[in-house]
């Protein structure tokens, strides 16, 4: 399946979403700790964001949807179901979320 990365955060397109999800209000995919910028869908009604006990899953609605950030290029997602998560690092003393 289709991999996305956009700065911190790493997309994958998935068939379907988990059986048990909650959709969100909102369509940031995360928030930015350090500038305070966000990935987010950048057009309303474009797709709809769920968190699962599995994390977070994205499903565009429409034909396609853009994921935008201050610091990264835009990427156009086509429409379908995308699980989400935050990238982490390897350090000596821990494993960490990359953080933009």
């Amino acid at each position: 399946m289709p991999q996305f990365r956009h700065g911190d955060v790493m997309l994958e397109e998935v068939v379907k979403l988990p059986d048990a999800s909650r959709k969100t209000q909102h369509t940031i995919l995360a928030h930015g700790e350090l500038t305070g910028h966000c990935h987010r869908i950048a057009e309303r009604d474009s797709a709809d964001l769920y968190d699962t006990s599995d994390g977070l899953f994205l499903h565009v609605t429409a034909q396609e949807a853009t994921l935008v950030h201050d610091e990264h290029d835009a990427i156009t997602l086509k429409s379908g179901y995308y699980r989400v998560w935050r990238q982490r690092e390897y350090s000596p003393e821990e494993i960490r979320t990359v953080r933009d």
